[in-house]
């Protein structure tokens, strides 16, 4: 049988979602659900002095009115990877515009939305900070980096020396705003109570991790609590979280005693689930007159909330500390408390905002030196991670630089900014780099081989629609010799075998071995049963080969329906196990990515026009959907150096643009034809399969690569995205 791994396999679950078979998380139907409401603060800072429930409750169908006059109290979660630390309704306390102050729970939607508009609140408004601009005096370092992994700050050798006495400098402030995910498919939670046991159905990037939270903040074993996603409709990082609404549609079960169902607004998706949070980066660059790279300072603030909703900072100097050959390199993070809801990760967390700023100083560099873009990086290409001195477990960077640059005809470009033309409209050819770390994380999975051949397996991961039942059955149906329409996977059930969350490109690498290992033990079972058979003496297990239900040795052949019923079993099962990363390497994927855009030199009109990316990402499993997930990342950028911001009024401190009529996202005639190439490699040191997760590689660089592009069209430069018709406009 040819391999299945590798070839462009179409979903397995494809036909259920085109057909409204796949039901994600507010579809399934629990009998006697009932329906709840989030109400939510109308000032930034200050305290609710009192509450009328009086209207509320005595509306038709309401069963219950709960506010932090009366809500459970939970325990804290100080150390659980999903949580937000401040448990919701817990006092009286307003820290931000759109906090969850109550929820209401009636027979039917329309009875719960008429009684929380019902509500009536007083509060004693404080000063609030509303804008991170307005505090960037206050910045502070951040107390739990990377959950306290590493410092915030990094430092080798002296880059403020080594920057003063260089012959070539770019010293820029780049900025980027307020971005928020918009899934397709809004937050939702339904939560039923049996005794102290609770099931819920709720949209999250990890069933795992949504457990443990749960179980911690109404102080139950972890095994008391199921949680269940089988499809997840997006997340881009806000379903990574266990956040508010879970909590509370479980609590309001527990209160009425009957399941309840809680789906989130356009508008409340604003402020109920994190945000990637505006950043302010300074960066200085120094090289000598021969392009190579003397020093490096990278020093970034991003927006936080009070902190005492807990800690979350942009990791946004990470790359800068790897990506560049360069021996002095010094690189700080620090936080700014705005009354704002508490950011979290956003696809390319940190990479994405961080690259931007780094690879635009690149290409103001690239300038002040005369070199092309492409030669400067190359003259500055780091062969190992200088910041963790060690080697790189796969890096195939200068491929992409080449493949990409030859496919988009880099070599024809005229360096001089406004020099490339067709008819008045101005052309503009712009690169930048891209990477991401490639992360593994422990993970588990069962594997059943059935009588009848076909298989059956499992592990507690996710699919937010990025491939993953597809790709574990392509890598079960290779282990195993069978065809993928005689396997099923399972998961999205916290019932299963633990897995990570899937964030941070994490799933591929992380299950899929763990899959492989199931398989190979399932296997091993069956050899053994049919090397106990007096029928296979003088065999030995490399003697035999599973295929079609069948395993195969010279001149014998044995039929797994046999060997299970002589031996009484109606499957064999195997389980496998996945541990954490290696250690002795730098694992991380790295791109090009190149962008052409059209300017219209009299309105200003900005369009992309043409682009190629081309990726070191390790063994690609699935052709179709690795490619799909380039194209996505890429219109993700696009929207991150053009579209997305998310406004915030100064006064009140609400998010005035809360839906997808005035959030502006990608539509079709702002994406042109995209060309991807994957360059071929593979990384066993991450995995057994040499396969890396690709959900993030492709947003990083795409931004400063447009914002590039612009400045060789127009001779501007733009430093604060998203780049707008009235920063061109001379």
């Amino acid at each position: 049988m040819d391999a299945i791994v590798g070839q462009p396999l179409d979903r397995v679950d494809g036909r259920l979602k085109v057909t409204g078979g796949a039901r994600y998380a507010a579809e399934f139907p629990v009998p006697g659900v009932v329906h709840a409401v989030l109400v939510q603060s109308s000032v930034a800072a200050g305290e609710i002095v009192a509450i009328d429930t009086s209207a509320a409750e005595g509306m038709p169908g309401v069963l219950a009115v709960i506010t932090p006059e009366n809500a459970e109290k939970l325990q804290a979660d100080k150390g659980g990877e999903q949580v937000v630390s401040r448990p919701t309704l817990q006092d009286m306390q307003v820290l931000y515009n759109g906090q969850h102050v109550a929820i209401v729970v009636a027979d039917t939607l329309d009875r719960a939305q008429a009684a929380a508009s019902a509500l009536k609140l007083t509060y004693k408004q404080d000063e609030a900070v509303t804008t991170m601009d307005s505090a960037l005096n206050t910045a502070y370092r951040p107390k739990h980096f990377r959950g306290g992994a590493r410092s915030p700050d990094s430092n080798r050798g002296d880059a403020d020396a080594a920057f003063d006495a260089a012959a070539v400098k770019v010293d820029a402030t780049y900025r980027t705003p307020i971005e928020h995910h918009n899934p397709m498919e809004p937050h939702a939670t339904i939560a039923r109570w049996d005794g102290d046991r609770v099931t819920v159905w709720t949209a999250t990037q990890g069933i795992s991790g949504a457990q443990h939270t749960l179980a911690t903040l109404f102080g139950i074993p972890p095994a008391n609590v199921r949680v269940i996603c089988p499809y997840v409709g997006g997340g881009f990082g806000c379903k990574g979280s266990t956040w508010p609404p879970a909590t509370l549609t479980a609590m309001a079960a527990r209160k009425v005693g009957r399941p309840v169902k809680l789906s989130l607004t356009r508008r409340q998706m604003f402020t109920s689930n994190g945000y990637r949070p505006r950043t302010v980066q300074k960066v200085k660059l120094a090289a000598d007159a021969g392009g190579k790279l003397v020093a490096i300072r990278h020093d970034g603030m991003s927006q936080m909330s009070m902190p005492s909703l807990g800690e979350f900072a942009e990791p946004v100097g990470l790359a800068t500390e790897m990506l560049y050959s360069c021996p002095n390199v010094a690189v700080t993070h620090r936080l700014v408390g705005v009354n704002a809801p508490l950011p979290t990760y956003m696809r390319a967390p940190g990479e994405a905002s961080g690259v931007f700023a780094l690879e635009s100083a690149m290409d103001e560099l690239a300038v002040a030196l005369r070199i092309d873009p492409v030669e400067l990086r190359l003259r500055n290409y780091a062969d190992g991670d200088e910041h963790e001195d060690k080697p790189f477990s796969l890096k195939n960077l200068r491929e992409c630089y080449r493949q990409g640059a030859e496919a988009f005809g880099w070599s024809q470009r005229n360096p001089a900014p406004r020099s490339m033309r067709d008819g008045r409209v101005l052309i503009g050819w712009g690169m930048a780099t891209s990477t991401y770390p490639a992360n593994r994380r422990p993970a588990e999975a069962l594997v059943r081989l059935q009588a009848d051949g076909s298989v059956v397996a499992g592990s507690g991961t996710q699919d937010l629609g990025t491939g993953t039942y597809t790709v574990m059955t392509q890598v079960i149906a290779d282990e195993l010799g069978v065809s993928p329409r005689r396997v099923r996977f399972v998961l999205g059930d916290s019932t299963l075998p633990p897995a990570p969350g899937s964030g941070g490109s994490t799933t591929v690498a992380s299950v899929s071995p763990a899959v492989q290992a199931a398989c190979a033990a399932a296997r091993q079972k069956l050899f053994s049963l049919i090397l106990a058979d007096p029928q296979a003496a003088g065999l030995t297990s490399a003697d035999l080969r599973l295929a079609n239900g069948v395993v195969l040795a010279p001149a014998r052949r044995f039929p797994l329906s046999q060997v299970l019923a002589r031996a009484g079993l109606e499957y064999i099962e195997g389980r496998g196990k996945t541990e954490g990363p290696p250690g002795g390497h730098s694992l991380h994927s790295f791109g090009a990515q190149f962008a052409e855009v059209r300017v219209d030199p009299d309105l200003g009109e900005i369009r992309v026009s043409r682009y190629v990316g081309a990726f070191d990402a390790g063994r690609i499993l699935n052709a179709k959907t690795g490619r799909s997930q380039l194209i996505g990342g890429i219109t993700y950028g696009i929207g991150m150096a053009l579209l997305e911001e998310t406004a915030t009024d100064a006064e009140t401190g609400r998010y005035v643009n809360a839906d997808l009529a005035e959030y502006l996202v990608p539509v079709h005639p702002d994406v042109p034809l995209i060309r991807t190439i994957f360059v071929a490699g593979e990384d066993p040191v991450l995995d057994p399969l040499g396969a890396r997760g690709i959900g993030e590689l492709p947003m990083v660089g795409v931004a400063p690569a447009i914002a590039n592009a612009v400045y060789h069209a127009t001779g501007v430069r733009v430093r604060d995205l998203p780049i707008r018709i009235e920063d061109v406009l001379g």
